[in-house]
């Protein structure tokens, strides 16, 4: 891993609309490019001339930062854990990105005593993993169909009863005739660092943990 210039990736969407005043706090100000809606660049060079931003969708953004193509990133706990990787270690809470990832099924479906006496389930979801382990939990073995999106149309359209995705005012379940059942995880936004980069740049990454540290206190 290259140190002379140090990565950070940022998610796409709304994410980076909570983040970008944070950046300004730690004293981040990527160039004009970051900020055009026309732009196609994926790198940007920031007011460090250390520092470059990459700007990804949520899930590569720990992908990146943990095989090493990013030194740090900013990530929901989400995805920090249904990947669960060894070499992200996530030293900040950053208190944005605030929702949760629950389990939701039908209207007409949510009452149903049945509902609460599974063996085997069938669930929509971008979160196999988190969804296997909440389901196992309950000894109900869950069978995954991935989807990246639309997941509260997939029960109309006889898919599956069950979804799991993200919820943050339920507006959108409330639309697509979903009720929100059970919650698995609340979620908020972290930093997180490439653990190889702690130990071979530790003190530039120290700086930077601490520089957002401050930013959320």
């Amino acid at each position: 891993m290259t140190t002379d210039k140090f990565i950070l990736a940022v998610p796409k969407g709304r994410i980076l609309e909570e983040l970008l005043p944070l950046l300004q706090k730690c004293g981040i100000e990527p160039e004009a490019a970051f900020s055009d809606p026309q732009s196609r660049a994926l790198r940007f060079t920031t007011n460090h001339d250390n520092l470059d931003i990459i700007r990804v969708r949520a899930f590569d953004v720990a992908t990146f930062t943990a095989f090493g193509a990013a030194h740090l990133g900013v990530v929901g706990s989400d995805v920090i854990e249904e990947f669960d990787y060894s070499e992200l270690y996530a030293p900040v809470n950053l208190k944005i990105g605030s929702c949760r990832l629950s389990v939701a099924v039908p209207n007409e479906y949510a009452s149903q005593p049945s509902r609460k006496n599974l063996s085997h389930v069938r669930v929509v979801t971008k979160y196999p993993h988190l969804t296997r382990q909440h389901f196992a939990a309950r000894g109900v073995q869950a069978e995954c169909i991935k989807l990246n999106g639309a997941m509260e149309i997939a029960p109309t359209l006889g898919l599956a009863r069950h979804i799991v995705d993200l919820v943050s005012s339920g507006a959108t379940l409330k639309a697509n005739g979903l009720t929100e059942v059970e919650q698995i995880l609340d979620i908020t936004s972290h930093l997180v660092v490439n653990r190889a980069a702690l130990k071979t740049a530790p003190t530039a990454m120290q700086q930077w943990i601490k520089i957002f540290r401050k930013a959320v206190s």
